[in-house]
């Protein structure tokens, strides 16, 4: 791996050094060949297990923890930081992008605090399965390298075999980073970290009239952009507090997160969010809130007058709506086959959504059912609904609609998967991993669910939902 490490290099100061724990017995379980590939990686020489544990630190490498802050829940927490993650350093792909590479589970760091530093395996094997699939739908993301088991026991709800999770990103930076030196008032480390964004993600931003507002305005889009796939998919993230809200607009940090099976507005997976603040239908709330949090931090950067400032900064926040409402409409049309744009087409989503309320109609199927719909098949759609009628006036305005999209059925197919990562089949998968170390599941899973679009013959169950949902099903963040 050829390291050029900038944020170590150029950002003294936002971080700690620091070296991994040692693993006692580190074994690999998952190494992505095909993401090496893309990365322009050479592994033949390297020992993957001693390297993706941290026994083993890669010529180049320069270990770091980075220091930020965030609002957690609602509550402002001034030092948060890496606390379980190393980032080994940057590399520079063959596309000409720089990625970071990070160890998440390699154990105590600074900003511990209280905790161990270190992973269990169920956690890297769910945010493995989950990263990948993001990507293989289009959502921008954390990838996932490698897995590795330590060979130690971490104590959790219960005792789980440790491991560590090998994460690629875009960068690491995110909104807590920022306010991390706003809240201390080092103007020179915040205008620094600024512009080191910019040139890192942004760089046109730069020969803007103000770099610090077109910096927030670009970071607005990017995660309007982020928040329409996810609302798209039915993923709800689970913990989308600001140290978890990145400037690349990648999405970071699967913890407490779920796809949902059947259609819930107000569902929530994550075990620590007891009032709903991060629900399925609050995510586009929430990440503008971030943004106004962020804004917050950029102010003394964006203008020498604070109320001129402000008032520039929240003009961009109260544009948030209008850029997440056109980035989610594009992702609607995409999904329901549509080509063309008509001015009823809001009404026509909506009321499809309304529909599906109360009627346990699972997510990814109905829209599957779509292309059978726009077929001339109407069967597929109504037998997932618990009151088929409930659906037929809806039926009726959507084959009027598609008589001037002729390639609708095609489009809806390309568009919606056949195979997500189900709730049930994850949690059996990281079950049998866990309790037997048969890797099978996973492997299946992995296997479709990074191919997402493609009907396989004899894999019928994996595209279903369970025969119950259980509407207590917890995700938990690991930590």
């Amino acid at each position: 791996m050829k390291f050029d490490n900038t944020y170590f290099r150029d950002l003294v100061g936002f971080y700690a050094p620091v070296d991994a724990a040692l693993a006692p017995d580190p074994k690999l379980v998952k190494f992505n060949h095909a993401l090496a590939d893309e990365l322009g990686l050479d592994v033949t020489n390297l020992d993957l297990a001693q390297t993706f544990s941290g026994n083993i630190k890669p010529d180049g490498a320069d270990t770091l923890a980075q220091a930020y802050a965030g609002h957690q829940f609602g509550g402002f927490s001034p030092q948060l930081g890496d606390g379980r993650a190393l980032l080994l350093g940057e590399i520079i792909i063959p596309a000409g992008n720089r990625i970071d590479i990070q160890l998440k589970g390699s154990g105590r760091t600074p900003f511990s605090r209280n905790g161990d530093g270190k992973a269990g395996l169920g956690p890297v094997l769910r945010e493995y399965l989950v990263a990948e699939a993001m990507h293989a739908l289009g959502v921008p993301t954390t990838r996932a390298l490698a897995a590795v088991t330590t060979g130690a026991r971490v104590q959790r709800q219960t005792a789980q075999n440790g491991a560590v999770l090998t994460r690629t990103a875009a960068s690491h930076i995110r909104v807590g980073t920022f306010q991390f030196f706003a809240a201390r008032g080092e103007l020179e480390k915040l205008k620094q970290l600024a512009d080191y964004t910019i040139n890192r993600h942004y760089p046109d931003a730069a020969t803007a009239e103000n770099p610090y507002i077109e910096l927030l305005k670009r970071v607005s889009n990017a995660q309007a952009y982020l928040i329409a796939k996810w609302v798209g998919l039915g993923f709800i993230h689970g913990v989308m507090n600001t140290d978890n809200s990145t400037l690349s607009g990648e999405t970071i940090d699967y913890g407490p997160c779920a796809f949902m099976d059947h259609y819930d507005a107000n569902a929530v997976f994550s075990s620590i969010d007891q009032q709903g603040r991060y629900a399925y239908s609050n995510q586009p709330l929430i990440a503008r809130w971030n943004l106004a949090r962020l804004a917050e931090s950029l102010i003394p950067l964006i203008n020498d007058d604070p109320d001129t400032a402000i008032s520039q900064a929240t003009e961009i926040i109260d544009a948030f709506s209008a850029q997440y409402e056109f980035h989610w409409l594009t992702e609607m049309r995409r999904k329901f086959g549509f080509e063309t744009q008509h001015s009823n087409d809001e009404n026509l989503f909506d009321t499809f959504f309304e529909t599906m309320n109360d009627n346990m109609v699972d997510f990814t199927l109905a829209f599957r059912a779509l292309a059978d719909l726009a077929d001339g098949n109407a069967t597929s759609l109504r037998d997932l609904y618990l009151t088929p009628t409930a659906v037929d006036d809806w039926i009726e305005q959507f084959q009027s609609r598609i008589q001037s999209e002729p390639n609708a059925s095609q489009n809806i197919r390309a568009a919606n998967p056949i195979y997500i990562p189900r709730n049930h089949l994850v949690e059996a998968a990281l079950k049998a991993a866990e309790e037997d170390g048969d890797y099978a599941q996973f492997e299946q899973l992995l296997a479709l669910i990074t191919n997402p679009f493609t009907e396989q013959n004899g894999k019928e169950v994996y595209a279903k939902p369970p025969l119950m949902v259980d509407p207590n099903y917890k995700t938990f963040c690991g930590t």
